[in-house]
């Protein structure tokens, strides 16, 4: 099962959405997906949908997902790490309206570099051989079973404060 969340920002990310829906469509995925789609207005066809979950709903789905898809806002790739996954994060972007700066996409990539435990996309097109190509590319980031959540939290926090600061 692949499960993708967007988050609770009030934006639509129909982009995100509309793209795994058409993957679903045309044949690219084959497994169960399900989709957190928050305040996007596009309606899957193809796949589950739940306009907001609760907390037990999200965990057992992080939880049971083969592949998690998130925004790029940093709790949703993070609860996915606590579960040992290595999610593939697509982070909204300001210029389709998804947000309004590119602070999610100025984050994916500083984690990205600094962590290496997350799959970043920024252009929605390479989404389908991303998750093609998952499993062997998931082997190379510094996340999933054996990751040390702990350390990584920690590093996180400081690189949070940082950018506060």
């Amino acid at each position: 099962m692949i499960f993708v969340t967007v988050g609770t920002h009030e934006q639509p990310f129909n982009r995100l959405i509309k793209k795994v829906d058409d993957l679903v469509a045309n044949g690219n995925i084959k497994e169960k997906v399900i989709v957190q789609t928050g305040f996007s207005t596009y309606i899957p066809e193809q796949c589950e949908s739940h306009k907001m979950m609760s907390f037990e709903e999200m965990q057992k789905k992080l939880r049971d997902a083969r592949i998690v898809i998130t925004h790029g806002g940093p709790s949703s790739f993070i609860e996915a790490l606590q579960f040992g996954k290595v999610p593939i994060v697509v982070p909204r972007q300001e210029k389709f309206n998804e947000h309004v700066n590119n602070h999610q996409v100025d984050f994916t990539k500083l984690i990205a570099k600094r962590m290496n435990n997350i799959i970043p996309v920024y252009d929605i097109n390479d989404l389908g051989q991303t998750i093609d190509n998952y499993g062997q590319i998931a082997k190379t980031k510094n996340a999933g079973e054996s990751s040390n959540n702990k350390q990584f939290n920690q590093k996180l926090e400081k690189i949070v404060d940082e950018l506060v600061k």
